[in-house]
């Protein structure tokens, strides 16, 4: 019996943020694959080693978490006014199954560079020294971002001094910011509520804030659901009894946001929505050792991706965190304000397993109405690095 040899695609494993994945440029595609479909899917499911029911990628790019079993689509913008258009694709592990329902806040660090690397942003736009400001088009959310590339003699700068939790070594600021980060499938405040209360059937009632920005997130107090705020992944990640309820409570927030329509299509919606918990800025350590102290943030959060704690904090979710920091009266705000809404919460920065991240954010209220705002753009520091480049070989 004879095989077919695999198939040499053009490819870049990058770091963006505290993720990475596999980044391609849309030309460098089979032809088959340069549209959405089952092929495109069979494909780049390949390429990370997915399904794997061993839960490792051993025959893949993917690193068998959430935060590094993703790909990204890159092209020249079909968009007014924008740069490169940004697809991003969540690879399930065990599952054969890309969820493309939002954006990954973290890759998004490395769109710009690679965009000018590979010729995607026009060469004027590029400075011999200084920053390029590369504007995204995130096709998955239909919303504009805005990055800010370092350039050192011609070309994208990535090392540096700038040191981000959850990365282990420093490298070159990139300044990001969301514009309008409301996400495209509904309001901010799909409920029209600031606070309301989540039934969960044979769970609970909790008190939640769900809110569509960056990604739509379901934030749920700690202390409700019998946390502290300050966990690491392990405590989390290791209780399955646990890690099956967030799901479900997840499924049912799901629900109420509009998401879907039926709880059972959770389970094709892993991506979205996220859900995290909060509590009042607390001590802790962090999951590298370093003791983070309650004056230095304003509150601590947790998330969880793709069914498991993150091992630091989502960019797409610190988005929502932003905020919904910067409108009066939600959990996240209340948290950072020890229970007392604050009205000029414009950064906050809190707390998640392997440090801090400080965001910001700046809310107008539309009306006289409670819950009617809207949040002009969100903003952020992250890093990216290229960390290989070449072809992957796909036997498909």
């Amino acid at each position: 019996m004879t095989f077919k040899a695999q198939t040499k695609v053009p490819a870049t494993y990058m770091r963006g943020g505290t993720s990475k994945g596999v980044f391609f440029a849309v030309s460098d595609l089979p032809k088959e694959a340069q549209t959405a479909g089952e092929y495109r899917d069979k494909l780049l499911l390949r390429v990370i080693g997915s399904p794997d029911p061993y839960g490792k990628h051993t025959d893949g790019m993917g690193g068998a978490t959430s935060s590094t079993s993703k790909t990204v689509l890159l092209s020249k913008s079909e968009q007014a006014d924008h740069d490169v258009d940004y697809l991003f694709g969540q690879v399930s592990i065990d599952k054969p199954f890309i969820d493309w329902s939002g954006n990954c806040g973290n890759l998004t660090a490395a769109v710009g560079s690679f965009a000018i690397s590979n010729g995607l942003v026009d060469a004027s736009q590029v400075p011999e020294n200084g920053i390029a400001v590369v504007r995204i088009w995130q096709a998955n959310i239909k919303k504009t971002i805005i990055a800010n590339v370092p350039i050192t003699n011609g070309e994208v700068q990535e090392t540096g001094d700038f040191e981000l939790d959850g990365v282990t070594f420093p490298a070159a600021e990139v300044k990001i910011e969301f514009v309008d980060p409301a996400d495209g499938e509904g309001a901010l405040l799909p409920s029209g509520k600031l606070v309301e209360s989540l039934h969960v059937p044979e769970i609970g009632d909790f008190t939640v804030t769900m809110i569509n920005a960056g990604i739509p997130t379901i934030f749920l107090n700690a202390d409700e659901l019998g946390y502290t705020g300050t966990e690491l992944q392990d405590a989390i990640n290791s209780d399955a009894e646990a890690l099956l309820k967030f799901e479900t409570i997840r499924a049912y927030g799901a629900k109420q946001m509009g998401l879907i329509s039926d709880v059972a299509e959770a389970l094709t919606r892993q991506h979205t929505p996220k859900i995290a918990f909060v509590s009042p800025a607390q001590d802790y350590v962090s999951s590298s050792g370093k003791a983070i102290r309650k004056e230095d943030i304003d509150l601590n959060v947790r998330a969880l991706s793709m069914g498991k704690l993150h091992h630091a904090m989502m960019g797409t979710a610190a988005v929502a965190i932003g905020t919904a920091a910067a409108i009066p009266g939600t959990l996240i705000n209340l948290a950072a304000g020890n229970g007392v809404a604050n009205s000029h919460l414009e950064a906050v920065t809190f707390g998640h397993p392997s440090g801090t991240l400080k965001v910001g954010a700046k809310a107008l209220q539309n009306s006289a109405q409670e819950s009617d705002w809207s949040v002009d753009r969100v903003s952020m520091s992250r890093s990216a690095r290229v960390l290989m480049e070449g072809n992957v070989r796909v036997p498909i």
